[in-house]
Parts: C-alpha cells; structure tokens; sequence
C-alpha cells in the first residue's frame, strides 16, 4: 500500500525511511524536496540516491487532494475547494495584503460546534482530516502561487486555522501538521504567523500550550454565559471564565503576549453598548489574574439560515470605541473575500448528508476545463 508522504511531520518521514533501511539525513532531505520545493517525482530528487528513489516509488506517493473549483475575488482574495472523497469538498482560502500572505486552513469537512452565525457549522458535521489532507491545502497553495507568479522565495507568511472545522476536536491530526508548518526543512513558518482559532475546547487549549503552542484566538462573541450559550454551544461545557482562565494559563507558553479574542458583530444581538460594558467588566476581571487580550471585531456575513443581520459600521465603531477607552485593544477586521463566500463564517463546502452533493461535484469538475490559473499579489512579511 502507497503512503501519502504529506502526512509526516520530519520525525515520522525518519521513521519510515529507517524502515527502509535509510538513515536519517535522507528523510531530511526528501522532506525539503517535498515542503520547500513542491516536488511529486522521485525522479527529480537527484540528490537522493537512486535505490532510495527506487523504493520510494514503489511504497509511497506525495499527493495534493483534487481541486474541484477556483475563484478569486476582487480584492485578490484565492478561494479552493478541494474534494476529499464521499462527497465531502473543503475549502482553501488565500488572503494577500501589502505586508503579508495569509492562508485560512479547514482542519475538518463541517463543523459539529454548530455556532449560530457560522455558514459551515449550520452545514453540519462529516468527518475530521487527517494531516496530509490539512498539509495538503498549504503545500498545494504555496507552490501553486509560487508557479504563477514566478516566484522562489515564500509566497505564504502565516497560516491561520481558521477554515472549516474546530481545529481542536481534531487534535492528534493538527498536531503534526502544526510542526510541518514551523519547520525550518519544510515552510519555517514562526510561531507567532501559525495561529489556531477555537471556540474553546478548554483541555485540549492546556494540551497544545505543551505539545506546540503557536498563536491562539478565542472565537468568544459574547460578553456573559447566557448569551454564548446561545451562539457559541459549546459554551455550556465550557463557560465563559473557565475558557478566560485556559486563556490566562496558554498565554504562559504562547508566543506573543497576547491572547486574541474574535468577536463576530450581530445586529441587536451582542453589539449593543451594555454589551461592550459587560464585555469590559469580564476582561478587567480577568486581566487582573494576568490575562492580555486584543480584540478583532468581525463584520458578520448574512446567510439565509441564520435569520442573523450585520451590524451596522457606525454601531461597531461605536463599540469598538467604547473598548479602546476601557484600555483593550481592538481593531474592526476588514471584510476580504465576501463576493465569492470566502469571508469569516461563509466557508460552508459541501458535506455528505447534502442533497445531491455528488451532482454538484460532477458539474463542478466539469467547470473547472478552461479555468484560467490563479494570479494572486504577493505578500511579504509581518
């Protein structure tokens, strides 16, 4: 049986050339070949030795999963939908800015958190991806943009996790993908550019702060229990100050000094003055037990299903005043790539109890004959 060498992390890729009889320095090699050159040939591989190249091609493949659609939106922004079989498709999502290149990674197909104001949670929940099908939306990214902007040097800075899915009910698979991602052989991505976004699954939040602790955001959008219980459901295993008190225990090991908290803007719902109060007194309260935090808050993007409104501009800069003169600090994300549904929230793909899942994939493929390549604007540095 072949194996998808995009599944390893370098100490696993050393393990599986050991048992083929080679030692270590090979796996670093081969793991350059395939992260930092974006090669799927043994045959190019020339600084391997040819038997080495032998067995790799008859035990093992490097594999991107297969891209049913590309758009790009107006501002720039990349969306990919990839198909990751049984009728599952997830989605890739490339933002660039003058300063950086940031690509939004899904780490399941649905989501089972189930917030409200969330597209791809009210799609439901199918399965969790394993890491070379996480790693495989990077690789296929990164080398993707490289080739249509003639470029050598890094296209992709940070990586945020913050696709489709609760990355941390899919633990033992982002794990290994995280280190992939810092490593100097494979992306050399910081840790401060890694950032993993969750709703808050408070014990596995202590677990990453040990295993790989990278940037953390909280997605908390709302200022008191009642409240996030009804848009966050998660909220009533975890409440509000056991997630603030995990918060204050990762920021020990998080790589900047700051937690940030995402705060999706709900007309009516969680905008309103008494709200960014309520919202103050909690983080004053917590700040005092040495919580930092930075505040993002997010235009929320309408669908259907959510019987949900945005907030109007001048009532989130009105919140987001009242925070500033509390001391917190906070910005008013831009939105980026709501034309082709690639804003927060709108990742929604296909999952398998859809109906008719399987036609729309087979009409999409077809779409895809003819499609011109992607040409995105490049991104430096942080």
């Amino acid at each position: 049986m072949s194996t998808n060498l995009l599944g390893f992390d370098l100490d696993a890729l050393a393990a599986f050339c050991e048992r083929l009889g080679e030692k270590r320095f090979r796996a670093t090699q081969l793991y350059r070949w395939i992260h930092q050159r974006g090669a799927t040939d043994f045959a190019q591989m020339t600084d391997l030795a040819k038997s080495l190249r032998d067995k790799l091609s008859g035990c093992a493949h490097i594999q991107a999963l297969p891209v049913v659609s590309t758009q790009r939106s107006a501002d720039g922004t990349v969306k990919w939908l990839f198909d990751v079989g049984d009728g599952n498709l997830i989605e890739s999502v490339f933002i660039p800015e003058t300063d950086r290149g940031t690509l939004c990674v899904s780490s399941q197909a649905g989501c089972a958190v189930g917030c409200r104001f969330c597209s791809t949670g009210h799609q439901g929940f199918s399965r969790n991806l394993d890491t070379a099908e996480i790693l495989a939306q990077l690789w296929f990214a990164e080398h993707t943009l490289r080739r249509e902007l003639g470029r050598s040097e890094r296209v992709i800075t940070n990586v945020v996790m913050m696709g489709m899915g609760e990355p941390l009910q899919n633990y033992a698979q982002l794990v290994p993908a995280l280190k992939v991602m810092l490593d100097d052989h494979a992306y050399g991505l910081s840790r401060r550019r890694v950032t993993v976004s969750t709703s808050g699954v408070v014990p596995m939040m202590d677990r990453l702060s040990q295993d790989c602790p990278v940037a953390l955001a909280v997605s908390l959008h709302a200022p008191n229990d009642p409240l996030r219980d009804h848009l966050v459901p998660l909220n009533r295993k975890y409440p509000i100050d056991e997630l603030l008190d995990a918060c204050t225990r990762y920021q020990e090991f998080a790589p900047r000094d700051f937690i940030t908290f995402e705060y999706c803007m709900l007309d009516g719902v969680n905008d309103q003055p008494e709200h960014a109060r309520e919202l103050i007194a909690l983080m004053k309260r917590h700040g005092a037990q040495g919580l930092q935090a930075k505040f993002n808050l997010i235009p929320f993007n309408p669908f259907e299903a959510s019987g949900l409104k945005r907030s109007p501009q001048p009532q989130v800069q009105a919140f987001a005043a009242l925070l500033m003169e509390a001391g917190l600090v906070t910005t008013v994300r831009k939105t980026r790539g709501d034309d082709i549904d690639a804003a927060c929230g709108q990742l929604a793909g296909d999952v398998k109890d859809r109906t008719g899942v399987q036609e729309r994939i087979a009409s999409q493929r077809l779409g895809m004959l003819g499609q011109i390549p992607v040409v995105s604007v490049p991104a430096g540095q942080v």
